[in-house]
Formats: C-alpha cells, structure tokens, sequence
C-alpha cells in the first residue's frame, strides 16, 4: 500500500503531532527515521514529505542531514523548523544561529497568498508558536517569503519546496490545520480518506497473522487504552485472548471491581490476579521516578509469565502502548531525546520471554477512543481519563506505602466525584491528585496537626503532548479542597499546580 505523506523525523518532541494532525485531517501518513535510503523512501510511494524541526543546527557537523537525491522523487515537501533550515541550506540558502531566537508566541504577517496560505488575506497578522534559535538569514536564490514574523522569514516557497519557520502541528498555533490542509489537498492533491474503520481492518490482518494460531495474554490496568485493547482483541482474537488485571495495588479506588464488570457486558472476561503485596515490597523505600516505572514494569511481566504458565499456547503479550508513550521513552523512529521512561517501553526486561503485540503503538489517545467508537464502546467508557500504566506509584512523590496509597485513592476520588457533580470532568483532559513527599502545619479543632499535602492537577489538551492548566471556579476548588480536608484523616492542606507542558509534564513523575 503507497504511503501518501512520509514524515521524516529530525529529533523534535512534536514529530508524532505532524502525523497526529496530518491523521486527522483523513490523510494516512508514516513516520520515519530522516536516515531512511533514496531506495526505501522511493517505494512508499509518497504524494509529499514533511520534514520535522528538530534539536540541531544545521551547520553542525553531527546534525542530520538529507542530501538532495530527495528532490529527484518530485513530489511536495513542507519543512518545519530544522525542516526549513535544511531545505534553505541544500538549496542555497544562508542559515544563521542565535540571532533570531523566538521561543512560544509569535505574530507573523501573510504577505502572499498562496501555497500554503492559500485563502488567506495578504497583510493578515496571525498568532503562531515558535521555538527555534536557528533561522533563515538569506532566502534560497528564488524563493518567496510567504510571511514574516518581527525576526525572521517565518514561511518561504520554491517551486515544490514549502517551509515554515513556525511549528503548525501544536495546537497553539490556530492557523496549523489550515496550513497542513493547504499542503495536503491543494498542493499534494490528496483525498480525505483515511478513516479509523480502515486501520481496524488492516491492524486486524496484521495482528492474525502476527499471532498464527498461539493465544495472547493482555494486561489491562484500568485506564481507557488497556481496556480498549481488551475489547479490540476480544473481537479479533475470540477465546484465544485472555486479558488479566495485576491488582499491584497502585490502581485508583473500585478500580478493578469497575473494569471488570464492563468488560463482563461485552463478553470479554476478565481475570484478576491480586499481587499488591508483592509490588508494595519491591517498592519499598523507593524513591526514584525511573526505578518506580522499571520495578514495575519488571514485576508486571513476572506476574504475567507466571500467568501464562497455566495458559501452554500464550506466546504473546498484549500493551496498550501509545505514540506518546514511545516518543516519551525513546528514540524509536528518530533522534529525538528522551523524556521519561514509560513502563511499556523502557521498563521491559531484555530478554522478555513472551513476544510483543501492541495494536494501538502507532496511535494518538484521540485516535484510540476514535476506534473505541467504531467498536461501539460507550462514552462512559471512552471519557475516562487517562491513567498511567505504573499507577499511583508515580503520582506519590516519595516512598509508596500502603498507607500513603489510602491517602491518595481517597483524595483522588474526591476531586473526581466532585468533577463529576459539577459537570466538570468532560470538560477536562485528565485531573488527578499527587500526594507530596512534604507535612505541613496546621489547626484542626484549636489542635495543632502536622500532616500530609495534596496537590491537585488538571490540564486541557488535544493530544496528550501539550497540555495547559484548566482554570477553575474559585468554588469548585474551594468545595474540593475543604471536602478532602474534612473528609481525609492526615491530609491538612490542599494546593492547585498551575504549570502548563510544556514545560512541565502533565504527570508530576
């Protein structure tokens, strides 16, 4: 099957929002490392290339680089960033560093109306995101200057070359959809026509021929990608899967008891293994992020070949990894730089005894719940929040202990209960609680009490990969904070963490 948009990835945290956009506009598109051969490149077969930003300065000797042999596929290419620092340099262009610099919100002026401006107004000003130190000094011999930001070219044209100095594919730039729309049906003449009921099919395929007649073992955790991937593979695989949730005692409160009667509804039972007491102890005293995720990554696979071992023809195991989870993790299809381990990627022992199938690796939260809906999953369902795979360990900074554990789920609940009766929780990317490694002073009855901190989260997003704190009513935090307070014996205080990602994250661990 040709590949209509390859994008090729420079190493930027957002190359998986190009293809993310790019998706959801009904274009299918892959990524792939910038060092892919002429060869390989020439048999995808694209109608156009995008070329992501990325870390690097161009003039660097160790930067990535592509030689122009890409031009010889005669076919569109958009630059973004790195992108376009690449293509002004194979073409002639002069790339300066350092004197240019934006980094976050910037305006820029539409002085042509074409290409990728196609259906603007000329003198229009937009707001855009920028976040590059590198930019354009001197256009490449012949190119148009599309637009102009106070610093720099901010987008150029030659001929099928189309670059932008902005990054269209976050959402805070509001004219990104228009711009990639520009590029991929009036520049590359493509159709809309890559829906979730065609990936279904084909990942379908691909997974039984993947498996052959073995059986699958799926881990399921609560949260709305394993449970997904539970009904996805139910459907496919029929009685020769078998989902099984670890109780490792770091799930939210009546999770287990919540799972496992929906799945139950749509014929899919559930097997739940309660191993608590053996994650607890390998946690034990434990305080670093990254060993928390790989202890319990580690014990997850453990308790699952221990699983199998009643189950003679599994020979896979199923996990609801995501794009944002993989790019997150590591460099899997390009040189972008780690952020944090993910318990599906980084955690996994090297000599895993069971193979990997991971159905939903290649796809956006937004995407997933788009396949639940085909799959007839119920919003209910579908709008749940996200929670991360390692559980609450990475939501109590600290030590995780049974009793700090008890803390949490009770607070957690709280906040979401009241987001709920508030008509809130739709409204909201993912809310949750954090439990700090911190006491703090205070009066209870004329009693002096030292006692736990909880900070509240709560973020909007599209996507998983930017995210901006959701701003509350004063009385709906007021209403959660006093609740928790009262209801929650050895919590005294209640603080709202207010940072956006970036550049923070939207877990705190």
């Amino acid at each position: 099957m040709a590949t209509p948009i390859v994008i090729l990835d420079f190493g930027s945290q957002f190359t998986q929002l190009i293809a993310r956009v790019v998706r959801a506009l009904g274009v299918y598109c892959e990524i792939e490392p910038y060092s892919i051969s002429s060869e390989a490149l020439k048999a995808k077969g694209a109608k156009g290339i995008i070329l992501s930003g990325g870390p690097s300065s161009v003039g660097a000797k160790s930067s990535p680089k592509i030689t122009k042999t890409i031009f010889e596929l005669d076919v569109p290419i958009l630059g973004i960033c790195y992108g376009m620092h690449l293509l002004s340099h194979l073409t002639k262009g002069k790339v300066e560093s350092g004197g240019s610099r934006e980094y976050g919100f910037a305006e820029i002026e539409i002085l042509e109306c074409h290409g990728l401006f196609a259906g603007f107004k000329k003198g229009e000003r937009v707001s855009v995101w920028m976040s590059h130190g590198d930019s354009v000094g001197n256009v490449p011999p012949g190119a148009t200057v599309l637009a102009r930001s106070e610093r720099c070219p901010a987008a150029i044209q030659l001929n099928q070359l189309h670059a932008v100095q902005f990054h269209p594919e976050v959402a805070h730039t509001s004219i990104g959809e228009r711009v990639f729309s520009n590029f991929l049906f009036n520049i590359c003449n493509l159709s809309n026509d890559w829906k979730m009921e065609n990936f279904l099919e084909t990942r379908s395929k691909e997974i039984l021929e993947k498996v052959g007649e073995a059986e699958v073992i799926g881990g399921v955790s609560g949260g709305v990608d394993s449970t997904l991937l539970a009904v996805f593979l139910g459907k496919i695989l029929g009685k020769r899967f078998h989902p099984v949730l670890i109780d490792n005692g770091l799930l939210r409160k009546n999770e287990a008891k919540e799972v496992a009667m929906f799945l139950k509804r749509v014929n899919v039972p559930l097997r739940v293994v309660d191993a608590s007491k053996l994650f607890l102890k390998r946690l034990e005293r434990v305080t670093d992020p990254e060993k928390k995720r790989k202890i319990i990554g580690k014990t997850f696979i453990e308790v699952f070949e221990t699983e199998c071992k009643r189950l003679k023809k599994v020979k896979f195991l199923a996990q609801g990894t995501l794009y944002p989870d993989v790019i997150e993790s590591v460099s899997v299809k390009g040189p972008s730089h780690t952020i944090k381990t993910h318990h599906n990627v980084g955690g996994l022992p090297k000599h895993m005894k069971l193979g990997l199938v991971e159905p939903f690796r290649e796809l956006f939260k937004d995407e997933v719940r788009a396949l639940g809906r085909t799959l007839g999953v119920p919003e209910e369902i579908l709008a749940r929040h996200p929670f991360p795979g390692p559980g609450l360990a990475v939501r109590i900074l600290g030590s995780v202990s049974k009793d700090r554990l008890d803390l949490l789920r009770q607070a957690d609940a709280i906040f979401t209960e009241e987001l709920r009766s508030q008509n809130l929780y739709s409204d909201i990317w993912q809310a949750f609680a954090v439990l700090l490694p911190v006491k703090a002073v205070g009066v209870m009855g004329d009693a002096r009490t030292y006692e736990s901190v909880v900070s509240l989260r709560a973020v909007t997003s599209r996507d998983g990969m930017t995210a901006d704190w959701y701003h509350f009513e004063k009385p709906v935090l007021g209403r959660v904070a006093n609740r928790i307070i009262n209801e929650v014996p050895g919590i005294n205080r209640v603080v709202y963490d207010i940072s956006s990602k970036p550049p923070a994250t939207i877990e705190w661990e």
